[in-house]
């Protein structure tokens, strides 16, 4: 394969095209290109989907100065004239749901239904829900498809007991989830119409609620709401969308593709099996290990700085390379060697210091009742097809594969 050409800033964008990002979207493998970039420029110039040019980082050291710094700001991706890397910003709360949440005084609720205890997601409710699913899968036969049957199914559950949605809806809203997350659409147009089709489902399943009476996190927001008013219907409709949306896909991604990472793995699905007391540790290293970003986590420059020996100025965009990040060798022993082993494991899977994702709780923790869940209930459970099969949704923001095939 030829190694993507790099070059700094100046260099006649006629003569030497910059490398398109992404280079790929599925989850079997980290894009080769990635590899390539890391070992020779952690940080590179890469033209986007949008067709605008961005500074790609795919060094580990350097994807944590970014998060870090404050010169590196994501709030301002959503002004009118700030570069894009895939679809246009339909509104600043969807890039900056928890500031806003913040300023009207609804983070904490946020934060307390996402944290440690998870109390609207107990365990044994996440495991009967997995069983349900596996149950059905068992009921359609041979081949089962875990992408369907577990991975949506477990992640569309725990986001719509969570938020307190009708889990009946998923699939309208799978639908509409996918396509916001779609990282090429047809039309601006066709964007706009699927995002209000979505907020105005959550504006009128939170104008239904009871009062004092919450069927999950967003009624209780619409109460608090009602009594601060820091943010108008369509804001909290729209913050409703993306905490659904954006913990949807990206639930159902990792279980994904981190189930297809243990099938391929015999001896690894066994001893889990025989040792769950060692599947937070697993998951751990799944979480580090599966390439699940399709895009990049984009950050802005407000104000002209050195990165990794590059000058990045005021406007550029940064996007970082989660998935390359954490197979940095500088900051992991054979990271392409799946360990469930390994510790410390430092991946940068959900972010860094203070952009540290909300939902990391959420994931880790149902992950590991999930897999737990189906490891005992299938203990011949294996691959239908060979894995140079398996189908991949392209194009997509939160990689996923389209189907996985498993017999028991």
């Amino acid at each position: 394969m030829t190694a993507p050409d790099v070059h700094p800033r100046g260099e006649s964008a006629s003569e030497v095209p910059l490398p398109r990002y992404p280079f790929s979207t599925q989850g079997d493998r980290l894009a080769p290109e990635l590899n390539t970039l890391r070992s020779r420029c952690p940080i590179a110039r890469v033209t986007t989907n949008s067709g605008e040019e961005a500074w790609l980082v795919t060094g580990y050291e350097l994807a944590q100065h970014v998060l870090r710094n404050r010169q590196f700001s994501r709030s301002v991706l959503a002004e009118t004239n700030s570069p894009k890397q895939d679809t246009p910003i339909l509104a600043p709360e969807l890039l900056n749901a928890m500031n806003h949440l913040q300023k009207a005084g609804l983070r904490d609720e946020t934060l307390q239904a996402l944290g440690r205890t998870q109390p609207d997601l107990p365990a044994d409710w996440v495991a009967q829900a997995t069983h349900e699913g596996l149950n059905k899968m068992v009921q359609d036969g041979l081949p089962g498809d875990l992408q369907r049957h577990f991975a949506e199914w477990v992640a569309a559950q725990c986001l719509c007991r969570l938020l307190g949605l009708n889990f009946a809806d998923r699939e309208w809203l799978a639908i509409r989830a996918d396509l916001d997350l779609t990282m090429v659409t047809p039309t601006t147009d066709e964007l706009a119409r699927n995002w209000e089709e979505i907020r105005v489902y959550m504006r009128e399943h939170m104008a239904a609620r009871h009062p004092g009476q919450p069927r999950g996190l967003l009624d209780r927001l619409a109460d608090l709401k009602a009594r601060t008013r820091g943010l108008t219907d369509t804001q909290l409709s729209n913050i409703a969308a993306v905490l659904y949306v954006s913990g949807y896909e990206d639930f159902a991604s990792f279980l994904g593709v981190a189930t297809l990472n243990l099938l391929q793995r015999p001896d690894m699905l066994d001893a889990a099996r025989n040792h769950p007391e060692t599947m937070p540790q697993c998951v751990e290293e799944l979480l580090r290990y599966s390439v699940v970003l399709g895009n990049a986590i984009p950050r802005f420059v407000t104000q002209d700085t050195e990165l990794g020996g590059a000058t990045v100025k005021e406007g550029d965009m940064i996007l970082l390379s989660l998935d390359a990040a954490n197979y940095d060798p500088a900051a992991f022993t054979n990271p392409d060697t799946l360990d469930p082993a390994r510790s410390p494991n430092p991946h940068l899977r959900f972010g860094y210091g203070r952009h540290h994702c909300p939902g990391a709780h959420l994931v880790r923790r149902h992950s590991d009742t999930a897999f737990r869940v189906l490891l005992d209930r299938f203990p011949a459970l294996r691959l239908a097809a060979p894995e140079q099969e398996i189908p991949w949704h392209p194009n997509r923001m939160a990689i996923m594969p389209a189907q996985i095939l498993a017999t028991w």
